[in-house]
């Protein structure tokens, strides 16, 4: 089958990182766009960090700047888990620079110029820009394929108890995503919990060469490890969104129907997930449930070998 064309929204982000090298290490995927929001750190970090990921790769990929802000309020920034810059402090050569342009009209003018159902979105930050597009030119939704999110949590989330980060950063822009009209993926919390980076998989890559797999170890390693899991290691939330598009036999998963909180008390954010079908009328995701995650691993060093 021929590449499947999508377009990535990051906020680059130590996980992002990871995610950007899968997927433009990736045949079966035509990485047609990068596009930047402000989330795990500032737009200004975000938008450098995706360029001299997308710059290590030797690729020729246009990167965007995107919404510094979401629809309401101000993204809240990680810097405990990513680092002041974004990637653990890590220092990247500059890459090329940025297209001219914002990142919603790039994608509009990326959805027009498309056929009926050709262009997958992912988006693995905060939804801003992906519901800047669709609010404003609703009927561009018909070129989408597929919606790939990494966002949400059916149970605990993890920068509030009720919500997960992304969702929690622009819950309006994710309520228009997920109400768009087209097929969404969700890769939770409880999902990305099972694809765990641990130090015993980041020492067996070391040795082995390349730039682009330097880079991603001494990213990896400067995460501290999640004491929401046990301290056993990093889990690699966005990669997982790539995964799926890439390798969809490594996952099991279900129909549900998804909404998110967007009151302003302690539910903000939350992502309301029925796994059982106890909500009325049809469902609007598909929510990925398990991973294998020793073939997860051994894909992402396969593909980390592809790159320079």
């Amino acid at each position: 089958m021929p590449p499947r064309p999508i377009i990535i929204d990051c906020d680059p982000g130590t996980d992002d990182a990871i995610a950007l090298f899968l997927a433009l290490a990736s045949p079966e995927l035509d990485v047609r766009l990068v596009t930047a929001v402000g989330g795990n750190v500032g737009l200004d970090h975000t938008l450098r960090n995706a360029r001299a990921l997308v710059g290590l790769t030797g690729k020729s990929i246009p990167v965007i700047a995107g919404a510094e802000r979401p629809m309401l309020g101000a993204f809240v920034a990680e810097p405990r888990v990513h680092g002041h810059n974004g990637i653990g402090g890590i220092t990247l050569p500059d890459g090329p620079p940025a297209t001219p342009g914002v990142a919603s009209d790039a994608i509009r003018d990326l959805l027009r110029a498309a056929a009926p159902g050709e262009i997958t979105l992912v988006g693995i930050g905060p939804a801003t820009n992906l519901g800047l597009a669709l609010a404003t030119e609703p009927a561009l939704a018909d070129r989408i394929a597929e919606i790939v999110l990494m966002t949400g949590a059916w149970a605990e989330g993890n920068v509030t108890p009720a919500a997960e980060f992304n969702a929690w950063n622009d819950p309006e822009a994710l309520a228009i995503v997920l109400s768009c009209g087209r097929p969404v993926t969700l890769a939770t919390l409880e999902l990305t919990a099972q694809a765990l980076c641990t130090p015993t998989w980041i020492a067996a890559q070391r040795p082995l060469p390349g730039i682009c797999r330097q880079t991603a170890c001494d990213i990896l390693a400067s995460v501290p490890p999640s004491k929401r899991l046990g301290g056993r290691g990093t889990p690699q939330h966005d990669a997982c969104a790539i995964m799926w598009l890439i390798a969809p036999d490594l996952f099991t998963h279900r129909p549900a129907y998804a909404s998110v909180d967007l009151t302003h008390g302690p539910g903000r954010g939350r992502t309301v997930i029925d796994r059982w079908g106890k909500t009325p009328g049809p469902t609007n995701t598909t929510l990925l449930d398990t991973l294998d995650s020793a073939a997860f691993f051994a894909k992402l060093a396969d593909r980390l070998a592809a790159l320079p």
